[in-house]
């Protein structure tokens, strides 16, 4: 049976991760990025397309984990019949270059605590999202066993214990008594070139916990849920390549939004959106600096004819995101298809360059200052989205199905221009702002003629349906929280889309997503009704809501994308940037009107 999506944690190096259940077994792993194919891949199906445990012996040891301190090294606790064993697993970070160039690591260390504690120890490796089985050969000898596995262009070594082959696996075993110390190593690097030498675990792991501590240290946050807002900057952080600076939506591909149905979407890839709203959550957190590692990503991203612009790329600006179906992988919980890639990169979604604009001027209000092709960039951007004014979309939900005029698209085209006459008139920045201001009250009232009925928003020009992505419309200072119109939108929003107590992004019933079956709650869309409480003055909602989100964060403090009310569990994709990001707007919020009613 298939661990619950909520029973893995996720390490990370800031270049990929690794999602480790709470039974120690690592079950997706894609090397040696995040958006690379799969070594490891169980998690999306089972331990034949490949997995590495290690867990005690006694099969009534029971754990329980957490990461230390503020960092990404996740220490999982075993309580066995003859005594008590940790597992520290962490991805080295090196403090000065960031990766180690030629190679990536995977640490598993053992260390004894009390007793005596016998472990084992389970390898199958699939390369290729388990369409390669390695060639596998013992290097090693004596007090330094070695495996050595290769297929195509990737290798691995496995160094830190015997094992010994049997139907397709390596298993071994080893004990740990008190105040003793077991490293198991896998270390990747390219086919063609020798192993990689031994890792110095004891300075490897210090660089790492320290890399990760200095940087939890510079969060600020004084409210109610701060562990909830670190843990989620964290996150946020390990989903960012640490060279590139993408920023990745989430680390998984295809874990199913509807259990047993083809709502899986491949998302370890940079949405434009979605890195926007993350920068906006790190620059109130004071981390500009990232912001500015984005933007030289986004200036190399799209470069070239501003018509070309996707909403999404690979994690080092990648254009080629091809959507694929794979048979190498059976799917979470029989979920089928497992794709890769993701075609909606090819889709036209109006909000996309509001999303950047908002971002880079909340980053120049922040004091980050111009570079020499920054705000030449943005003009490109405005040009686009004037030439591309009155043109429909697929919306941010990302609709299969014919383009519409979704009001929140059209309200993230107003604020592309918004942004461009603030540019002008704050900072002083040349352009033809006069046109601007234009363009923005056109499409102002084009929003007011017609996505408005019965006194609220709608989803799209040509309905009465609401949409949970109105609720961003306060947020990016088109109405203000509680205008008369927000207010309704609210209203309505709480009748058609609450589930359970959180909400969904629309009606799947009403919809035109094109999809069959239906999905779960959506995350960040609760925590933006948070937000949208806590504004409009009705803060004994916001608390509550806020809590009982904060209560569906697993015990290492991950969410995924959607919540299945009906079963109690994380569906989608995870970690969700989109999710984790909404908490930390949330938990902001809460603080800002609690001072105020103060």
């Amino acid at each position: 049976m298939a661990n619950r999506i909520e029973d893995y944690a996720f390490v990370s190096n800031c270049r990929t991760g690794a999602l480790i259940s709470r039974d120690g077994s690592i079950d997706w792993l894609c090397l040696p990025r995040l958006d690379s194919a799969s070594v490891f891949g169980a998690l999306l199906g089972t331990p034949e397309n490949g997995r590495w445990r290690v867990r005690p012996a006694d099969p009534d040891a029971v754990s329980s984990r957490s990461y230390l301190d503020d960092t990404m090294v996740l220490v999982t606790r075993w309580e066995a019949e003859d005594g008590i064993v940790e597992v520290h697993d962490f991805l080295p970070v090196d403090r000065e270059r960031g990766v180690v160039p030629g190679r990536m690591d995977v640490v598993r260390r053992i260390v004894g605590i009390s007793g005596e504690v016998r472990l084992r120890q389970s390898l199958r490796l699939r390369f290729d999202y388990s369409r390669a089985v390695p060639w596998v050969r013992q290097t090693g000898s004596g007090e330094h066993p070695e495996l050595l596995a290769l297929a195509g262009p990737d290798a691995v070594v496995v160094r830190g214990a015997p094992l010994a082959a049997a139907d397709g696996v390596h298993r071994g075993s080893l004990t740990v008594a008190a105040g003793e110390t077991t490293d198991l190593v896998l270390t990747w690097f390219r086919s063609h070139v020798p192993a990689p030498g031994r890792l110095d675990v004891d300075e490897t792991l210090e660089e790492t916990r320290r890399w990760w501590q200095d940087w939890a240290d510079r969060i600020e946050h004084d409210g109610a849920h701060r562990d909830e807002v670190v843990r989620s900057l964290v996150l946020l952080r390990a989903l960012t390549n640490h060279q590139t600076g993408g920023i990745a939506a989430a680390a998984t591909t295809s874990l199913p939004e509807d259990f047993g149905g083809e709502r899986n979407w491949d998302y370890r890839y940079v949405w434009l959106r979605d890195v926007a709203l993350t920068l906006e959550a790190m620059i109130d957190h004071g981390f500009t600096g990232l912001v500015e590692h984005w933007r030289e990503w986004l200036l190399r991203a799209v470069a070239g004819d501003p018509a070309d612009l996707q909403i999404m790329y690979g994690l080092a600006g990648e254009r080629d995101l091809f959507e694929r179906e794979l048979d190498s992988l059976p799917g979470y919980e029989g979920s089928r298809p497992v794709r890769v890639g993701n075609g909606a990169s090819g889709q036209y979604q109006a909000d996309v360059v509001g999303e950047v604009m908002v971002t880079l001027s909340a980053a120049r209000d922040a004091g980050l200052p111009e570079s020499d092709f920054s705000w030449a960039l943005e003009k490109q951007l405005i040009r686009f989205v004037t030439d591309q004014i009155a043109r429909p979309d697929q919306g941010m939900w990302e609709i299969r199905d014919v383009p519409r005029m979704f009001t929140q698209s059209r309200v993230m085209v107003w604020a592309t221009f918004d942004r461009a006459v603030r540019a002008v008139e704050v900072h002083g920045l040349p352009g033809p702002v006069d046109e601007w201001r234009g363009l923005r009250e056109r499409v102002r009232a084009e929003i007011d003629r017609h996505g408005v009925t019965d006194g609220h928003f709608t989803q799209h020009y040509d309905t009465t349906e609401v949409d949970a992505s109105l609720l961003l419309l306060p947020q990016v200072g088109f109405c203000a929280p509680d205008d008369p119109r927000m207010l309704a939108t609210v209203a309505a929003i709480e009748r058609d889309l609450m589930q359970g107590g959180m909400l969904r992004r629309y009606r799947t019933s009403a919809s035109i997503d094109g999809l069959p079956g239906s999905e779960a709650p959506f995350v960040a869309c609760s925590f933006w009704l948070v937000e949208q409480y806590a504004s409009s003055g009705r803060l004994d909602d916001a608390r509550a809501l806020m809590d009982r989100l904060c209560a569906l964060v697993n015990d290492v403090g991950m969410v995924s994308e959607e919540y299945d009310v009906g079963s109690g569990r994380h569906a989608g994709n995870t970690p969700q940037a989109l999710s984790h990001l909404a908490l930390v707007r949330a938990a902001d919020a809460l603080v800002r009107a609690g001072h105020r009613s103060r």
